[in-house]
């Protein structure tokens, strides 16, 4: 597409005016703007601009979606247009966040320190809950639990236990590593702090509630002022405190200590003062606040057992999507700290399978054999405890399905609260999780579970056909009026508004393909090994609405992109090599975008193999990259594979799902026009 200055333009005017963009910046895909109000958009005029395939706002950021290649040309002319002075992502970043409130930055900064460790707490939570398999009595036998009728298992047992009871042991290490990084500290010296609260001479905040009514809870003696010599096991608010102190007091002496002593120097005070003080004064008080905030949580649903159950297991959908539902986490670790177990887990546990119960309905109400298959798939890893595919691949779009998810999850919410039913730990959520209730618990937790997966499931169902009653009639009516069975959109009549394309319309999209192949169609290969999904379940709403184009995603199992056909690196991302375009010996171009917003890792972890302008043949190695390295940053892996719109020559795009091997496995399929 040739660029129109006009339309370049009317990008400016649509978002505000040249006055209201504090700052901008583009990746390879979008433009992404700190405006100063974001209510001065105009949303219509964007839609109708021929630049622009989507738009939205996240993070407080608002995003502009151009497209690969053409991206880098309408970011220059804007700069021109505007004299705006070119920043970069991070600080466009830094810039929109400081227009969020206190409660969404605090939200953001914990979701931030949480995310990383959460491999760690799932492997903690799913090992726990084998231990409750292997020592929880009445499970296998009446009254005894195995390892008593099996004895010889008792050590296995152990070890299991020992494995999985580390992570919250030394829960404060890993919280220390990454809040000291997060708040922009060293985080070496974050796992310093973290085992430095976890001490064995200190006395375990297991055992000092015991101690305490002993009278036995040992203490120093500094100058005739004593403080208790215990550890903070479990907890996660004094070493929060801590590490934020520990952070500032670094990047203070960093900025002030010569270069040539920073190591004697640095480190050692650092540590040192945060260390007395974390004793002295955070521990303490925030030891307190933090068993206080628990008692207050437990005695509320202690009083009103039912409402918080109605409320927390109704709304937990909601908070998945707003994403203050890493909030918490730490809620989860204090009550598990404090009161040896929490009942907000088996709450989320069951909300996640009644999306998937919701998303699980629609497969029989959808018609398309793509839309059914992410029905499926989405179903399943909610089922697991992972709801996002099936929330916003699924359920948000048309809406009901969620309402119905929430309906049944606040109905088992109340079930659960009213029974007081706990989790031992945290990490495993859907079915699984049942493995982290406390077994006497089973039971009811169970029929919590039938109601989530019965009552979402029918209410979709039903409600769906009725729906779907509707756009038949619809459909037949059109029709009539002359609609000869080409590819046509169905309206429904819905409240929600929502529309999708009629289920005939798809049928003939693909006899067209067909035909459409024989005129000549080019084979795209596996760029990369893993599993290939739809583009739906990709996290960023510009490439799961397909604003960019068609396409595939893939959740790789290996490091590794390959050329998937001979041809040409016509863009490689130099600093962040996150995502590279490629052309075709047919004029055919794909972007290949690794991971998402893996742009903000700034190349670590990513090591290329070609550049920009290299001739590349099928099967040879072009990109590698650290798929743990990714996750360690709380960021997706999964990987958009799309064919860019606004390619004249490309008549139609076929997407095929499954297992991908570079080089054997074809992913999409693209038929040329008559012209090509």
């Amino acid at each position: 597409m040739a660029l129109d200055r006009k339309n370049v333009e009317r990008i400016v005017e649509a978002v505000g005016g040249k006055d209201n963009i504090e700052a901008a910046t583009h990746c390879v895909t979008r433009l992404r703007f700190a405006l100063v109000d974001d209510s001065k958009v105009d949303s219509k005029a964007l839609d109708e601009n021929d630049l622009v395939k989507g738009q939205f706002s996240s993070q407080g950021q608002f995003q502009v979606v151009i497209g690969p290649g053409l991206v880098d040309q309408v970011y220059n002319e804007m700069m021109d247009i505007t004299g705006g002075t070119r920043v970069s992502k991070d600080e466009v970043k830094n810039i929109a966040s400081k227009k969020q409130n206190p409660l969404q930055r605090a939200i953001k900064t914990l979701a931030d320190i949480f995310i990383p460790i959460l491999p760690a707490i799932v492997m903690a939570g799913l090992l726990l809950g084998i231990n409750n398999l292997l020592t929880g009595p009445g499970i296998f036998y009446e009254g005894q639990s195995l390892i008593q009728v099996h004895p010889e298992w008792a050590d296995v047992a152990s070890i299991i236990n020992l494995i999985a009871s580390t992570a919250f042991t030394f829960l404060p290490v890993l919280i220390g590593w990454s809040a000291v990084r997060q708040f922009g500290g060293n985080p070496l010296l974050g796992i310093v702090l973290g085992l430095i609260l976890v001490n064995p001479d200190l006395l375990s905040a297991y055992q000092y509630a015991d101690a305490k009514l002993e009278g036995t809870v040992p203490v120093w003696n500094l100058f005739g002022f004593e403080m208790e010599k215990i550890g903070y096991q479990g907890q996660v608010l004094p070493v929060l405190v801590s590490a934020y102190i520990l952070a500032k007091i670094e990047k203070f002496l960093n900025k002030r200590v010569h270069d040539s002593i920073k190591l004697l120097v640095v480190a050692p005070v650092a540590l040192l003062v945060t260390g007395f003080l974390a004793f002295i004064l955070v521990g303490p008080i925030t030891f307190s606040i933090g068993n206080v905030l628990t008692s207050g949580l437990v005695s509320i649903f202690d009083s009103f057992a039912a409402l918080g159950g109605l409320i927390y297991g109704g709304l937990y959908a909601l908070l998945v999507i707003t994403g203050m539902h890493h909030t918490f986490l730490a809620v989860d670790i204090q009550l598990i700290g404090s009161e040896g177990g929490t009942f907000l887990w088996p709450m989320l546990a069951l909300s996640n399978i009644a999306q998937g119960a919701a998303a699980l309905a629609m497969m029989f109400i959808m018609k398309e054999q793509k839309a059914k298959g992410l029905a499926v798939t989405s179903s399943i890893s909610a089922f697991l405890g992972v709801t996002e595919p099936a929330i916003f691949g699924v359920n948000i779009r048309y809406k009901y399905p969620f309402i119905f998810g929430m309906i049944g999850s606040g109905i088992a919410g109340v079930l659960l609260a009213v029974n007081n039913v706990l989790a031992s730990s945290i990490g495993v959520g859907g079915i699984p999780g049942f493995l982290s209730i406390f077994p006497n618990r089973w039971g009811v937790f169970f029929i919590g579970m039938a109601i989530v997966l019965v009552i979402p499931f029918t209410g979709t169902l039903l409600f769906g056909r009725y729906q779907l009653s509707k756009q038949s009639r619809y459909a037949t009516e059109g029709n009539a009026a002359g609609i000869d069975g080409r590819a046509e959109t169905v309206k429904t009549e819905s409240n929600s508004s929502l529309q999708s394309e009629s289920f005939a319309s798809r049928e003939t999209a693909n006899s067209l393909t067909m035909e459409a192949a024989q005129q000549g169609a080019v084979e795209v290969m596996a760029p990369i090994k893993g599993k290939v999904v739809p583009l739906s379940e990709v996290p960023d709403p510009a490439f799961a609405d397909k604003q960019m184009g068609q396409g595939i995603a893939i959740i790789p199992s290996e490091g590794k992109v390959y050329a998937p056909f001979d041809g040409q690196v016509a863009h490689l991302i130099k600093k962040s090599k996150h995502a590279i375009i490629l052309t075709d010996t047919n004029g055919i171009q794909i972007l290949i975008h690794v991971g998402i917003n893996t742009v903000s890792l700034k190349g670590e972890g990513f090591t290329a193999h070609v550049e920009t302008g290299a001739e590349i043949r099928k099967g040879q190695l072009l990109l590698e990259f650290d798929i743990d390295r990714i996750q360690q940053a709380g960021l997706p892996v999964i990987t958009p594979v799309i064919i860019p719109d606004g390619q004249d020559h490309i008549q139609n795009v076929t997407e095929f799902e499954g297992e991908a091997l570079p080089g054997e496995t074809r992913v999409l399929q693209v038929t040329l026009g008559n012209g090509s």
